[in-house]
């Protein structure tokens, strides 16, 4: 008899578990009498009954059905198990962990801008993290119609709304569009609020987005940091000849041939302009000195002596009494 009554008995788990799926249903079985009820960490166990919620079962472990989950279920928990008859509902199995999905645009976004009449076209690429935080929404919504549930569902809505928000967030006034990682964080922001407004009411919320880098067209690309070299340079004229060094040390500007020797002809010649301008502008720093010195001395002698009165004739020492006057 132990043998036939064990034929009945089953286990519900979550037997097609993946960590990219969100939940997974247990259904149109009949949970017989000694059937046993496994829940792993990350899991919540949900015991349906005609779609409405039985009751949830959150800490993992093993557990007997008839004895320590039937009594604790809303409306079965006078159920008796017989001994041809089971009990029959559903038992949806919920993934808690906060799942973190990648995403890119695929395609360039452009973005109005009055410096570029035709917009500026902009890809972006980052991550953003959502978990189930509403049981009875999710049901509703997803649940009550689907057996499974993988990320990449949510990846596929989130992805098909975010080009357009990408555009509204990047637009707002104020924004430097040839520097768009400095208000990323504020973009980002903005969008994940947004994103959440689109998935809470299937039982989800999104619990972070980033943008990890704005990827501009390569002329633009070349054009923003052409200028911060010059911003970091200073002059022109600098940039010129570390654009030339760089050159002949990349290779580009190879040794031997007409270019290397035009190139070190040009160095050569603006690293003694440069070494003229010096000497010229020291030397006019030395003379200026020496002229202001020599007014400021010829202030300080007096006309006579302060000893004895004698009359000095702009010497340095008092031809009378030896004072000096300097």
């Amino acid at each position: 008899m132990v043998f036939f009554r064990g034929q009945f008995a089953n286990v519900v788990e979550w037997e097609e578990f993946r960590d990219d799926m969100i939940f997974w249903k247990w259904s149109n079985r009949e949970i017989k009498k000694g059937s046993k009820l496994i829940i792993r960490p990350g899991q919540d166990a949900i015991f349906l009954n005609n779609g409405k919620i039985e009751g949830v079962f959150h800490d993992d472990g093993e557990y007997n059905v008839e004895s320590q989950i039937t009594p604790f279920l809303s409306t079965l928990k006078g159920f008796k198990f017989g001994f041809n008859s089971g009990m029959r509902v559903e038992v949806l199995f919920v993934n808690t962990k906060e799942f973190v999905v990648k995403w890119g645009t695929k395609n360039a976004i452009n973005i109005p801008t009055p410096e570029l009449p035709g917009g500026m076209p902009i890809r972006a690429n980052g991550t953003f993290q959502f978990k189930v935080n509403d049981y009875i929404a999710l049901i509703d919504k997803i649940a009550g119609v689907k057996n499974s549930y993988l990320v990449e569902d949510v990846k596929i809505r989130i992805t098909a709304i975010l080009d357009q928000l990408l555009m509204k967030w990047i637009s707002q006034e104020g924004k430097n569009m040839f520097n768009l990682q400095a208000n990323s964080f504020e973009i980002a922001n903005g969008i994940r609020d947004d994103l959440d407004m689109q998935i809470i009411d299937s039982g989800m919320t999104i619990t972070g987005f980033t943008i990890m880098s704005f990827n501009y067209p390569k002329e633009i690309q070349e054009m923003i940091t052409k200028n911060a070299s010059h911003g970091m340079i200073g002059d022109l004229g600098r940039y010129q000849q570390v654009s030339m060094t760089d050159g002949i040390a990349s290779g580009k500007v190879k040794g031997g041939g007409a270019a290397s020797d035009m190139a070190g002809m040009m160095m050569g010649m603006n690293m003694a302009n440069e070494m003229m301008k010096n000497m010229k502008q020291n030397q006019e720093e030395s003379t200026s000195k020496q002229e202001t010195q020599a007014v400021t001395t010829n202030q300080k002698k007096p006309n006579f002596c302060p000893n004895c009165g004698e009359k000095t004739s702009g010497a340095n020492f008092c031809s009378n009494c030896g004072q000096k006057l300097v």
